[in-house]
């Protein structure tokens, strides 16, 4: 007898004929607009953009569908009588209007959360400030290297909403999961892990609480089988224990674990009762770095209970760096380029200047989300052997590094540029033989660029034109 997903067949039935408003018109809504309209849904789509800004093709399908539209920076001011509204991750739940309208009777929801609620499997849900990208992608790999049909969505790859009818029970659903769709989230993963938690997206949230708070909602409406990898070394995470409702799994590069996962030295052991077994050795994976250490430790606590440890081993000695983090791009007169984008913090720029022995030429810079890079600075000092900076925080980093050159008496030179075209040329100057130069931002990428792909993709292209 084949599978029926009663929960979501109960959802389709709900929504036939419904007022559904769908806010945002980016990648996790666009699949909504088909299956809406294949469903009957009476759709309305609210877009802060004005129609110019929207492709063609989806405005055309909007058109022929026979959906309503509502566009402009005040089109939240005409959300009134829905049933249902699907929020894109950017609009927060605590915009007044969705507030009004949830007070009045109306679901504010979101994709994500949706498919989390139907979902008929098991989901392994990560989250965290750096690492998720990462830690996901090897989750994946590890689970399809053991033989499960896996899918992979949430913050990466594509949005699973209309792939609930093809899901069945043995599968296994991953999700990485930003600050911005955990926000209001009333469901948690079977599986959660936190990698870290530092100050982000401070220009988004109202205070950091508040993005504290909305990534414990990875966790929150866990019941008693569910399991919760936490990061020991982060006094945030590692305080996240006392709220588990299931169990807890420990990581960590800093302590010597009774249980959990560690990193010692360069050397992942698996801790079982004082007792610590040497499981991988660091030299045998692609991916080169500290902090991706912690990161395979990570995946293999949330694999621990569905791989066998051989298989996950086998998986990780195969994973090669997601594109734009510490991607290598190619080498040019004994000096290796690689492309970092997805950097987008201080503290994941942090980690990047720690995964290199060679001298670096630091290309960093971009949108300001009101971060301290006096963190950074130190360890720019200590590993750069220049520092060439563009964009909205380009005066914050300089100031930061020039304190602490002040403070330890030392020269660097810093270069402030107006392109990304003009630090590559510079770069090429600056570093020799040996060197390496890292395309590091510690800066969001939406001063210059469309988001951090693009931003790392036109950095690959004027390095490979070299």
């Amino acid at each position: 007898m084949s599978f029926v997903n009663e929960k979501l067949e109960e959802f389709n039935e709900y929504i036939k004929f419904r007022k559904v408003a769908i806010i945002g018109l980016g990648v996790s809504n666009l699949p909504l607009l088909d299956y809406m309209y294949e469903k009957k849904a009476r759709v309305t789509v609210l877009d802060e953009r004005n129609i110019e800004a929207i492709p063609k093709q989806v405005m055309d399908k909007i058109t022929n569908y026979g959906f309503e539209f509502i566009l402009g920076k005040n089109c939240l001011e005409k959300l009134k009588g829905f049933d249902i509204i699907f929020r894109s991750p950017s609009c927060l739940p605590t915009r007044p209007e969705l507030q009004q309208e949830e007070n009045r009777g109306a679901i504010v929801t979101t994709e994500i959360e949706m498919l989390m609620k139907m979902c008929p499997c098991k989901i392994i849900g990560v989250t965290g400030s750096d690492g998720k990208t990462t830690t996901t992608s090897l989750i994946y790999s590890i689970l399809q290297n053991a033989g499960y049909h896996t899918y992979l969505g949430g913050n990466i790859g594509t949005p699973l909403f209309t792939k609930l009818p093809e899901m069945k029970p043995e599968d296994i659903v991953v999700l990485e999961l930003s600050s911005f769709q955990l926000m209001g989230m009333e469901v948690s993963p079977d599986i959660s892990v936190i990698t870290n938690i530092t100050p982000n997206h401070l220009n988004i949230h109202k205070d950091y609480e508040e993005y504290i708070e909305a990534k414990k909602n990875i966790f929150k409406y866990q019941n008693e089988k569910g399991i919760l990898v936490l990061n020991y070394d982060n006094e945030i995470t590692k305080s996240c224990a006392n709220q588990a409702n299931g169990k807890v799994i420990f990581f960590s590069h800093k302590e010597k674990l009774d249980n959990g996962f560690i990193v010692d030295g360069r050397v992942i052991k698996e801790c079982e009762d004082k007792i610590r077994k040497h499981i991988l050795n660091g030299e045998e994976a692609i991916l080169r770095g500290e902090h991706n250490l912690e990161n395979i430790a990570t995946a293999i606590s949330a694999t621990k209970t569905l791989v066998d440890m051989e298989q996950a081993i086998e998986a990780i000695k195969e994973f090669k760096p997601v594109e734009h983090r510490i991607e290598f791009v190619r080498e040019i007169n004994d000096v290796k380029w690689y492309n970092d984008s997805a950097s987008s913090s201080p503290t994941r720029t942090l980690s990047g200047l720690k995964a290199f022995d060679e001298k670096i030429v630091l290309i960093a810079g971009g949108y300001d989300k009101n971060l301290d890079y006096e963190p950074l600075a130190k360890t720019v000092v200590e590993k750069a052997k220049a520092v060439l900076l563009i964009g909205q925080t380009a005066g914050k980093i300089f100031d930061a590094v020039k304190q602490e050159l002040e403070n330890q008496n030392k020269n660097l030179d810093i270069y402030v540029c107006e392109s990304l075209e003009q630090t590559v040329t510079l770069a090429r100057k600056v570093a020799e033989p040996g060197n390496v130069v890292l395309f590091s931002p510690a800066s969001a990428s939406f001063d210059m660029f469309k988001d951090f792909a693009d931003r790392g993709n036109q950095f690959k292209k004027l390095v490979n034109e070299i």
